[in-house]
């Protein structure tokens, strides 16, 4: 097996604790006190030989499709790993975006396979471009992945741009690995699951990044009935069986969403407002417009903001993410999930070492 890594993810873990972080993405998190009757909703035992069945059936019910297209996962990390194993062998090779979430090509890796490039571009907005996509294809290309609201950006990809990547995909015989984890972030104009488009898509997603439910690991996968078996069948190689607790709990989140989401929006906007007004003032700034609750500002004139980063958490106790880990050293990531007044703090801080410029 391939020795793989996830810089970013080691990063991430291994970093001081800051006063204010910026760079972790997940939604501020839910209490038990934040969904009525959570508390006697638990139990430690169930059956889940192909996921615990109530939750399949609420991710199911949720989207509009038939039970036999989910498969559930620890996480959405967990369901884009397992997608990956279910349609990879040794030697294979993904097309993925660059930038891209690392964690993506380092669990490619971990199966054998390989990665190569199509690009998106800051001076095209991160437009999803199915002609890059097309030219970048291999020989040996099994599985075409990108996220959508892109990791790191937060920009959406065209309803046309993902119908003509349809079309190529199926042509070619290639499914496409979607990671949609922020997709219940974004406020207007939001899309179905890319899955429901086409059988050709394989959509993940999670209760993390828009419901502050990150602690339930509950991630799935939308499905055409044959690659989500294969998901399934995958599954029982690496855990074999869904933790109930956290499965039942999902269930009875699911049947709270919509009190969750309420939340979320009024959190969201808030801090969208406090970023947009940021980056208004900020020239040294340069930043495509995010749909989601991350931003990737690029530091004009540097060729590499890690120093800064760096600086800003030494000195100033804020985190951000290097834009190195996503293949954009230009740039840095910044999440605006969670606390009002930390976020308002943390840009602050922000604006002050930009001043400073120790860095």
């Amino acid at each position: 097996m391939a020795h793989a890594r996830a810089p970013y993810m080691e990063w991430s873990k291994s970093r001081r604790k800051p006063e204010v972080d910026l760079a972790g993405s997940n939604l501020l998190a839910c209490s038990l006190e934040d969904l009525p009757g959570a508390r006697e909703a638990f139990d430690i035992a169930g059956e889940s030989p192909n996921g615990y069945p109530p939750l399949v059936e609420a991710i199911a019910r949720r989207y509009g499709v038939a039970n036999d297209r989910v498969a559930t996962a620890t996480g959405c990390s967990g369901a884009n790993f397992l997608a990956l194993a279910a349609l990879l062998d040794t030697g294979d090779e993904i097309l993925i975006e660059r930038p891209a979430y690392d964690p993506l090509i380092a669990a490619a890796k971990m199966l054998g396979a390989h990665a190569r490039f199509f690009e998106r571009r800051f001076e095209d907005g991160y437009a999803l471009d199915p002609d890059r996509i097309a030219a970048a294809l291999g020989p040996m290309t099994r599985v075409i992945v990108l996220s959508d609201p892109h990791n790191p950006t937060g920009t959406l990809a065209s309803g046309e741009s993902l119908e003509a990547l349809a079309r190529l995909a199926g042509n070619a015989g290639i499914p496409v690995l979607v990671d949609e984890v922020y997709q219940d972030t974004v406020l207007e104009d939001r899309r179905p699951p890319a899955a429901t488009r086409s059988p050709v898509f394989i959509s993940t997603n999670s209760l993390t990044k828009s419901y502050g439910l990150a602690s339930l690991r509950c991630g799935w996968a939308l499905a055409s009935p044959e690659i989500a078996e294969r998901i399934r069948r995958a599954r029982d190689v690496v855990d074999v069986w869904a933790p109930i607790p956290a499965d039942r709990a999902s269930v009875f989140a699911f049947q709270h969403l919509e009190r969750l989401a309420v939340r979320a929006r009024a959190l969201i906007e808030a801090n969208a407002r406090l970023v947009a007004a940021f980056f208004a003032v900020r020239p040294e700034l340069e930043c495509v417009p995010s749909r989601a609750t991350i931003a990737f500002p690029r530091l004009a004139g540097a060729e590499d903001a890690s120093d800064f980063a760096k600086e800003l958490l030494a000195r100033y106790g804020t985190a951000v993410v290097p834009g190195a880990f996503f293949g954009a050293p230009a740039h840095f990531r910044i999440s605006f999930g969670g606390a009002t007044d930390r976020l308002a703090l943390g840009l602050d801080t922000i604006a002050r070492c930009l001043g400073e410029r120790q860095w």
